[in-house]
């Protein structure tokens, strides 16, 4: 892979995000992995309401970023349970992990949005893989680049000031 690709898998709670996103990080190589609930525990940060689940989709989307500013790949799995959610992580690849029907919180269930199937990028699964499904699915990824464009510094026009240079400590060079 030439380029770096920013992943999120979704789901409901229970569905199993997790589980695939540790083996799917196994077969993709210098790729990063991050758990929601672990970056929330960090955070401290046990806020689920829909501004909090922006929050939390916002700074998934900045720690992955940081990764790919820095020339690697990056896997994030939380439930971005809606479109706008979806939409401020800006992933490169949705993998929807659609295994149940309901999860375990029923606040989650009634605001979950199931994605449009025929969005561009999305990877639905809705079963249970084995770990050699799992590394098909990530030889696609390889293979079918659906990896984003390069970073360049014109993309952050604005946002680290009036430069639009992107800073030697986001990039890691020292």
């Amino acid at each position: 892979m030439s380029k770096t690709s920013k992943i999120l898998i979704m789901g409901l709670p229970g569905a199993g995000k997790t589980w695939f996103a540790e083996r799917l990080q196994k077969y993709i190589p210098d790729t990063a992995w991050y758990n929601a609930d672990v970056i929330r525990k960090a955070a401290n940060d046990w806020d689920f309401s829909p501004d909090g689940r922006e929050r939390q989709a916002n700074r998934m989307s900045n720690i992955a970023d940081f990764e790919g500013w820095n020339g690697r790949n990056v896997i994030c799995d939380f439930v971005c349970p809606t479109n706008e959610a979806r939409a401020l992580f800006n992933a490169d690849l949705v993998i929807w992990i659609d295994t149940i029907t309901a999860g375990r919180f029923e606040d989650t269930n009634k605001m979950f949005e199931k994605p449009d199937l025929n969005y561009p990028g999305l990877i639905h699964i809705d079963r249970h893989y084995s770990d050699e499904e799992i590394e098909a699915v990530a030889q696609s990824i390889i293979t079918e680049n659906t990896m984003a464009t390069d970073v360049e510094d014109e993309d952050f026009a604005g946002v680290f000031g009036d430069s639009g240079q992107v800073p030697d400590f986001i990039r890691g060079d020292r």
